[in-house]
């Protein structure tokens, strides 16, 4: 990675504007990365999370994710934890095991963040899930053999559905 950013054009709480030779890009600050969960139960369900974004103003479905390092003292937080405090904080699922699986970059056109992956395994349902006091997070726990079809009928229902999911169908079908 270049040590080079371009030129500031913005920054808030969470994030940087930046401008290098033509290109804007936007940088989270204060983080040391994202991680993203592909967490599959003993009953082979692929454990979702719907929240609303902002950005877009809808509700998505997502995998489970979320910040490294963006707790104060807790800045060089290790990824494989990060992964596993996320999962239970939006799903309710602890994780025996978490098998990292790939990183790269999130959105190269627009980000300079990279997303880590991994498989949570040995899961076990300890509370609701939710996510913090920050979050409105529904749960959903859907059978991978009917995933695209549930998928398909979240659009229909006018949700957004993110792309990565598909990513995760594909990596379990490998399982």
């Amino acid at each position: 990675m270049t040590t080079h950013k371009g030129d500031l054009l913005g920054e808030g709480h969470y994030l940087r504007l930046w401008n290098r030779g033509g290109w804007e890009y936007v940088e989270r600050h204060n983080v040391r990365g994202i991680v993203a969960i592909i967490a599959i139960t003993d009953d082979r369900r692929l454990l979702l999370v719907e929240q609303h974004r902002a950005a877009l103003n809808q509700r998505v479905i997502e995998l489970p994710a979320g910040l490294v390092g963006d707790h104060p003292g807790q800045e060089q937080e290790d990824f494989a934890l990060a992964a596993q405090r996320e999962l239970l904080e939006e799903t309710g699922y602890a994780a025996g095991c978490m098998d990292f699986i790939f990183d790269g970059p999130l959105s190269s056109g627009l980000s300079s963040a990279h997303m880590t992956y991994y498989r949570a395994r040995a899961l076990k349902q300890v509370h609701a899930g939710g996510g913090d006091a920050t979050e409105d997070i529904l749960v959903h726990a859907v059978p991978l053999a009917k995933a695209d079809d549930w998928l398909a009928a979240q659009r229909a229902r006018g949700l957004l559905v993110d792309p990565r999911l598909y990513v995760a169908l594909y990596l379990a079908s490998r399982d």
